[in-house]
């Protein structure tokens, strides 16, 4: 979908920005416009690996900073993945990017000036208990990977902080994303999100069996 067809759903001044390095639209991405992105709705995004979710992210935290000036959580499981997060958000925008995934026992302060914060479920956890004054100005809150739910190390913290976000801030926008959901339906109702689920992949992805160092592949009905 050619992006110039959702310009009227999309606030202008994110729209000059997006259409300089983007043309086309990818299926969960116009979907998730049309599900309400700019409304403040809500989103579950169930897509495949590679099919545009940090996209969605993307254009949800630049509406929360350039539209209704709140600040942006964008949690992550794993330290690596928060600094890759980092340093692709860094790169590819101008607002102020920090992160924050060690030290569970301070509330990190400084963290106030910054419009996008890139973080583990734990170490949110322990910013909202730390009673960390800047939380009033979130806005929006990015949980990828949000199957981990399901995990038995990770899950709960990740449950207690959505249920206290959900909670606490009234003007929460939380987008979840995640690549293998087994009940998306039951998981939208819990975060009172809009469902979008899309097969669609960049790449057409094949099934086979190895043995012998041959492959053969299933056919497609």
């Amino acid at each position: 979908m050619e992006l110039s067809k959702y310009k009227s759903k999309i606030p202008s001044n994110i729209y000059d920005k997006l259409i300089l390095r983007i043309k086309e639209l990818r299926p969960a991405q116009h979907k998730a416009i049309d599900a309400g992105l700019f409304d403040d709705k809500n989103l579950l995004i169930c897509t495949p690996t590679a099919s545009g979710k940090t996209l969605v992210a993307e254009l949800a935290i630049m509406n929360a900073i350039f539209h209704d000036k709140g600040k942006c959580m964008y949690v992550v499981p794993l330290k690596a993945l928060a600094n890759e997060k980092f340093e692709f958000f860094k790169k590819m925008h101008e607002f102020k990017t920090a992160i924050s995934s060690g030290d569970i026992d301070s509330d990190d302060s400084y963290l106030e000036k910054y419009d996008l914060i890139i973080t583990t479920s734990e170490k949110f956890d322990s910013l909202i208990r730390h009673k960390t004054h800047w939380l009033s100005k979130v806005k929006v809150v990015i949980i990828d990977e949000i199957h981990l739910l399901n995990d038995a190390s990770r899950g709960p913290t990740l449950e207690v902080l959505i249920t206290i976000l959900k909670d606490q801030l009234k003007r929460l926008q939380l987008i979840g994303l995640s690549a293998t959901i087994g009940n998306p339906k039951d998981l939208a109702s819990w975060l009172d999100a809009e469902l979008i689920i899309d097969n669609w992949r960049p790449v057409k992805l094949h099934k086979g069996i190895l043995l012998n160092s041959e492959i053969e592949f299933f056919e497609h009905k």
